[in-house]
């Protein structure tokens, strides 16, 4: 157990943002009074790490900006609590995958100089699981990409976690990129190469493993940005994705935001942002080349994991299951006790995922 809960923390994950990027973030924003504390204490510890940012600039600039990708990624996509955790760490257990680790995910600016010291430091600090569905929390393991992205440059989804008044205007230009210009987009490309080449570095992969619910809505510039790169869209029943959504940002948004948002508000974000999302996706997945797309119903995958997953090698013509395929069976055999969380579909549920959602329910076959 880490020093604090994760509805305790002190300061938000913002403290691992660089200078310009936490000025350019909080420009123009306003703070609640509530919260006021928290934000200059992050930006606090904020401006002193900081300091420490331009020894790992000179590191990758010698070591790694002109390395080129040996192979494009492949990107777990999917709704959030649409099961891309677990999909990501049954992938991760193949070594030729590299990924973002929790770590990197706050401390981007801090990997090639001090991890030691700042990992022992953040693992004393951090709890021991995530307090939405109880999976484990350790500083090397895969995570999502987006903090780390919010902490590199002002253009992620992610900033609403900290603005969530901003939560529909962070979507539509940072979750979809509708408005954002040619210099942003080539910003968020840039950091973006910059986060995947030291997450190889650091995890000693060949192919950078990707899951982050965003790119969801980002396939169009990511089959741009790499042409050859594979994908895995993961589905799941919308009365469960959208009750555990419910709860995963409720919580998750309490030691994060610096601003107040009323639940109800909460939730309309959140049935709107599923339905931009899935059309964005449902519009562009036809740009990715053919046999570089495998869609599963996480329901199929969770029944039986280890097929699913020698499956997905084998339609996306993925190299490597033979020799993963012992660190894979220990994972999902590991796994199998894992109790989720449950949930019991209320009549409003289902009455508000049958009227927001119901195209969702309709293509997938989730009856009631």
């Amino acid at each position: 157990m880490g020093a604090f809960e994760f509805s305790d923390l002190p300061f938000n994950t913002l403290v691992g943002a660089d200078w310009q990027t936490f000025r350019r973030i909080m420009e123009g924003r306003t703070v609640d009074p509530p919260y006021r504390r928290k934000y200059f204490l992050t930006k606090a510890v904020c401006r002193l790490l900081s300091l420490l940012k331009p020894l790992q600039d000179r590191r990758y600039g010698k070591q790694l900006s002109g390395k080129p990708q040996e192979q494009d990624p492949l990107f777990i996509l999917g709704h959030w609590r649409s099961g891309t955790t677990f999909v990501h760490n049954v992938f991760s257990c193949d070594k030729q995958f590299g990924y973002n680790t929790t770590y990197q995910t706050v401390f981007p600016h801090l990997m090639m100089w001090g991890q030691p010291f700042f990992k022992g430091a953040m693992s004393r600090m951090m709890p021991a699981k995530r307090p939405t569905d109880g999976m484990e929390l350790a500083v090397d393991l895969p995570q999502e990409e987006e903090f780390t992205l919010a902490n590199m440059m002002p253009y992620a989804y992610y900033n609403f976690w900290f603005l969530p008044c901003h939560m529909q205007e962070y979507a539509d230009r940072y979750l979809l990129f509708e408005g954002l210009g040619a210099e942003e987009l080539e910003e968020f490309r840039r950091a973006f190469e910059k986060l995947m080449k030291i997450a190889l570095w650091n995890t000693g992969g060949t192919r950078f493993l990707s899951k982050n619910p965003p790119h969801t809505g980002r396939v169009r510039q990511l089959v741009q940005w790499f042409p050859n790169a594979k994908f895995v869209y993961l589905v799941r029943n919308p009365y469960t994705v959208f009750e555990s959504t419910r709860n995963f940002f409720t919580n998750t948004i309490l030691p994060l935001k610096l601003q107040d948002i009323s639940p109800e508000e909460l939730q309309q974000n959140i049935l709107s942002v599923y339905a931009k999302l899935y059309r964005k996706y449902e519009q562009d997945k036809k740009l990715i080349p053919g046999g570089n797309l495998v869609e599963v119903r996480f329901e199929d995958f969770e029944q039986d994991p280890f097929g699913a997953t020698q499956d997905i090698y084998r339609r996306l013509s993925l190299p490597g299951f033979d020799e993963a395929r012992a660190s894979i069976e220990a994972y999902v055999g590991k796994k199998k006790g894992y109790k989720k969380n449950r949930y019991a579909y209320a009549p409003e549920t289902v009455a508000t995922v049958e009227k927001h959602w119901g195209f969702a329910l309709e293509q997938w076959g989730y009856g009631r």
